[in-house]
């Protein structure tokens, strides 16, 4: 339980904290650029953290359910705030698979055709599912640690 635990929270740091970065910080600071340059760089790295939210995926996919069934006993005895937990989970995964195949390989041949306008369209896209799931992601841990005490 301990291990799963471990992989699990280190995974959900990963992907909510990486999201925050790229929403709160990275995106205000790289809107000063040409918007090829801004472009280019997004690509650059969501490129590489998506490649990071697909492995916390599988990370957090794996230890959830090694925890519900070694840990609670199966989905029928799980806590409330989990159960939520889970759901929510798994609707962020929904987001950022349509995220990764939409918007994100329309991003991606826009850039390529060096079709700014479209490339534009398709980032705006991405920062407003991210914004989302980075708000679902806020509310998910905030039920993990302490929605026990919410009843």
């Amino acid at each position: 339980m301990s291990v799963a635990l471990t992989f699990h929270i280190l995974a959900a740091i990963i992907w909510i904290g990486g999201m925050f970065f790229a929403h709160v910080v990275l995106r205000p600071s790289a809107g000063a650029l040409d918007q090829p340059t801004r472009l280019a760089l997004w690509g650059r790295v969501l490129g590489r953290f998506f490649m990071w939210v697909w492995l916390s995926i599988v990370a957090l996919l794996v230890s959830g359910f090694v925890m519900v069934f070694i840990g609670y006993g199966g989905f029928a005895v799980l806590p409330r705030n989990i159960s939520l937990m889970m759901t929510v989970g798994v609707l962020m995964t929904a987001i950022f698979t349509y995220i990764y195949f939409g918007p994100w390989h329309r991003f991606g041949r826009s850039v390529v055709a060096a079709d700014w306008a479209g490339a534009e369209d398709s980032i705006k896209k991405i920062r407003r599912l991210v914004g989302l799931n980075l708000l679902f992601g806020l509310a998910t841990v905030v039920l993990a640690a302490a929605g026990a005490y919410f009843s």
